[in-house]
């Protein structure tokens, strides 16, 4: 038990040294210029900044789901010549409904409709439409229950990376963006303490269309024809205008867009410019369409509609619509971030102000440092010399965990603090075993060398054990934890780790190292 070789002694002390490097750099309150290592990131609470919780409108996404697919029956049904009546969808119900107005074309119509249903491969392959047909001729497309999980994933998932995009274009440095829940984002913001100008940009689908203006539709009239829609202005909500609700160029096909001014009036714009499907659409429709009215949506609300004066071939334009600087370069950076799958509502929302985390930070190190004080004074107290052994093992092991955790790229949060004093706690037990353990050798007469193998022995399946049953807990905990109560669950973890690692090898290898040298005839432990 107390025999290292040459090798193992080399290792044990390299992994510390390196263990002891890493943790160098979070003794400085910034990075240090030349040193790539990373330093742990400091929580809200610790750092200050804010909070949001925001909520995906799964509404929204059905929706629009249904609305394509109504689009789809329709194109189906008139090119197959069979008629029908009440075309629509119903949210509520997640489906899209019509009547045949031959119920005899039932048959020959359900084959048609279910060229329209689609695997869903999150769900093996199971269909993402149920449809029924009634012997009335009454026909119902519902969105299957596969495909709302997999939809409903899927616009998380994509709103994640989109919000990313957004946040990482205002400037934040180390933004913590995860999903919560089946359609719930966490946001985390250190060092934003007012997030007003973060909501206004999440909360903006940025969706971005262009259409053809009706031409000779009033947008006074209370009911538009089929296939258009009346839009309010944005400058204006007051006045609305008329547009052809097929999209004739979609945002999406946007490949850049930056805030700049105009040359000739001053006024702030965005310029933008499409891929080359976008240009091949934008130059196509400016083509046929010269002299008439071309709106820009965005969100359901018109930018602005100015004449197509000439063909726009070269795939870029521009939008001017009374900008102010941050609001163009705001506009920009939605156009460039792209368009959310579905429009996010604030759920919760805190702010810490960067005084209170100064102060709890300083609160978090004073606890610390008292803790750390109190378990050294009590290990050199009750065990002398073998206690300093273990003092200078929980230093190694603080220095590990800090240095394990900035390898993690972990956030560090009160519940953290008290995670790492609990580990010092719980880090001098397997010593104060096996020295217990020892001097009851010791009194049983044993020799010096024979206690310690004995201690180390028979102490060693209690600390395995205690402590393998302390990580499970906490493992439990972080799967099923929120994130306050992760964050103080990882930082457990890892210190029983390293707990394990500087009292059951680095503080034998210091005990065997010191009793070659000193071949001692009684052992320090009363």
């Amino acid at each position: 038990m107390l025999y290292f070789t040459r090798l193992k002694t080399l290792l044990i002390v390299l992994l510390c040294a390196v263990g002891v490097l890493l943790a160098v750099p979070n003794l400085f309150n910034r990075p240090l210029p030349g040193i790539p290592w990373p330093q742990i990131h400091l929580g809200l609470d610790l750092r200050g900044g804010s909070y949001l919780l925001m909520q995906v409108d799964m509404n929204a996404v059905v929706r629009e789901q249904l609305s394509g697919l109504t689009d789809e029956v329709r194109h189906a049904l008139l090119k197959a010549d069979i008629g029908y009546t009440d075309l629509g969808a119903d949210v509520a119900a997640k489906r899209v409904q019509f009547n045949l107005l031959k119920p005899g074309d039932a048959a020959k119509a359900k084959p048609i409709l279910q060229k329209l249903v689609n695997p869903v491969a999150a769900a093996g392959g199971a269909p993402d439409l149920d449809i029924h047909v009634a012997h009335s001729g009454a026909v119902t497309l519902t969105l299957s229950r596969p495909a709302l999980i997999a939809k409903a994933s899927q616009a998380v998932a994509q709103s994640i990376t989109i919000i990313g995009r957004r946040i990482d274009g205002t400037g934040v440095v180390d933004p913590q963006i995860a999903r919560q829940g089946s359609d719930q984002i966490v946001i985390q913001l250190p060092g934003v303490s007012d997030p007003n100008r973060i909501k206004r940009l999440l909360g903006k689908t940025a969706h971005m269309t262009f259409h053809m203006v009706a031409q000779n539709v009033s947008p006074a009239i209370k009911t538009p024809p089929p296939g258009v829609e009346i839009l309010p202005m944005l400058n204006d909500p007051t006045q609305s205008l008329a547009i052809r609700s097929r999209v004739a160029v979609d945002g999406a096909d946007l490949t850049n867009a930056q805030a700049g001014q105009d040359p000739q009036s001053g006024q702030w714009v965005v310029n933008f410019t499409f891929n080359g499907v976008g240009a091949r659409k934008f130059a196509e429709i400016t083509t046929k369409n010269v002299g008439k009215l071309f709106a820009i949506e965005l969100d359901r609300k018109i930018i602005e509609a100015p004449v197509i004066r000439e063909p726009i071939i070269g795939g870029q334009g521009q939008i001017s619509g009374n900008f102010t600087a941050r609001s163009a370069t705001d506009l920009a950076l939605l156009l460039r971030a792209g368009a959310l799958p579905a429009p996010l509502k604030v759920v919760e929302q805190q702010s810490v102000g960067p005084e209170l985390g100064a102060d709890a930070i300083r609160a978090g190190m004073i606890s610390l440092g008292v803790g750390f004080v109190l378990v050294i004074a009590f290990m050199a107290s009750f065990y002398g010399l073998f206690g300093w052994f273990a003092n200078l093992a929980l230093v190694v092991n603080l220095l590990l965990l800090i240095s394990i955790l900035s390898l993690m790229g972990a956030t560090l949060t009160l519940p953290g603090m008290a995670g790492i004093l609990l580990t010092l706690g719980m880090a001098v037990d397997s010593n104060v075993l096996i020295n217990e353990r020892v001097r009851e050798e010791v009194k049983l007469g044993r020799k010096p060398l024979a206690a310690l193998e004995a201690g180390y022995k028979r102490a060693y399946g209690t600390i395995i054990d205690s402590n393998v049953t302390t990580l499970l807990a906490h493992v439990m905990l972080f799967i099923f934890g929120s994130p306050p109560v992760r964050g103080f669950a990882v930082t457990i973890c890892v210190g029983i780790t390293t707990t394990l690692f500087t009292s059951t090898v680095l503080v034998r290898l210091i005990t065997a190292r010191w009793y070659v040298a000193r071949r001692p005839a009684a052992l320090p432990v009363f």
